[in-house]
């Protein structure tokens, strides 16, 4: 037994004395990697810091002709979150910017044609972010993201060869005379942007459970609850970017693409030689006119659709 207690006694001195040496050590190398406040912010590249700061909101603010009560608290939040997420989700916002300057000059003119008020080609912003062949896992598509039974109610085409939800004027105009008949309905733009998301019916309900009639005065879920103050942050962040930190250069902008239009009332066999024909390629042809959804066309009824052709096209088939 005496011999045990002396194995023992030799074993937990030597784990003691690793214990102390593995402490020391320790200590040693947290010092060492350790700097005092001063050393480490001479070490700081502050050209590679970010400064957060909160974003004021315009004091006037207003949607569609329509004044937004910012003077509620929680509007004033709703409106502030949106307008922070949008600011500080750099890349996608300047995304929204540059796509912008590309579609924008389209759609305008057609909602003033329409009785629609500019504000609401922000709709469409939030709806696709301007991505022409955007699609939802709910089966809307486009620009203004139309599922095919509304689609078709307003006129447009969806088929197999041919989905006119990806044609961009008339998609717009679709658009337009959905939200001018829930304005009709409900004598209010915000109003009647909720029920572009929400339905009709699901603003209908709220308003008569809620005993509401503004928009900003009712408890939506968290998509439509979101969705007027997404187009009004969007709103206000487009039409001065560079007072929410934006500052981009006018050649880095997506340029409107000029182009001709060019009338077809026949089949068209094969897309990709139509294309080769008329000096241009199958995949800038798709991108033009992204509502032709097949390689052909095949108009056994004789109906005549507009191909956009680029201005490039035609440059060339007049020096052949």
């Amino acid at each position: 037994m005496k011999e045990n207690n002396t194995s023992i006694n030799f074993y937990t001195k030597l784990l003691s004395i690793s214990s102390a040496t593995i402490a020391i050590l320790s200590i040693f190398f947290l010092f060492a990697r350790s700097t005092s406040p001063e050393t480490r912010s001479s070490n700081v590249n502050l050209s590679s810091t970010t400064t957060s700061t909160p974003i004021s909101i315009p004091a006037d603010i207003t949607f569609a002709g329509e004044a937004v009560p910012i003077e509620q608290y929680d509007v004033k939040e709703s409106l502030e979150r949106e307008i922070l997420v949008n600011t500080y989700w750099q890349s996608q916002t300047i995304l929204f910017i540059k796509r912008a300057h590309r579609y924008f000059p389209i759609i305008e003119p057609i909602l003033k044609e329409n009785g629609v008020p500019d504000d609401l080609k922000y709709l469409a912003v939030i709806e696709s972010g301007l991505m022409i062949r955007a699609q939802s896992a709910a089966g809307a598509a486009g620009l203004w993201q139309f599922v095919k039974d509304t689609a078709k109610e307003y006129n447009l085409e969806v088929g197999t060869e041919i989905d006119e939800r990806y044609h961009i004027e008339k998609s717009t105009v679709a658009a337009c005379r959905y939200l001018k008949k829930m304005h009709d309905h409900y004598k209010s733009w915000a109003l009647a942007a909720a029920a572009y998301n929400a339905g009709r019916s699901g603003v209908n309900k709220q308003l008569e459970l809620q005993q509401a009639t503004s928009y900003y005065n009712l408890l939506f879920g968290e998509e439509t609850g979101r969705y007027v103050y997404r187009i009004i942050a969007l709103k206000a962040i487009l039409n001065e970017p560079q007072r929410y930190g934006f500052f981009i250069n006018d050649e880095d902008l997506y340029a409107p693409i000029k182009t001709f239009n060019f009338d077809v009332n026949t089949s068209i066999p094969n897309i990709a030689l139509f294309a080769k024909e008329h000096k241009t390629t199958y995949k800038e042809l798709k991108n033009l006119n992204p509502w032709l959804r097949e390689n052909a066309l095949t108009n056994t009824s004789g109906r005549t659709y507009t191909i956009k052709l680029p201005n490039s096209s035609k440059t060339l088939a007049d020096s052949a």
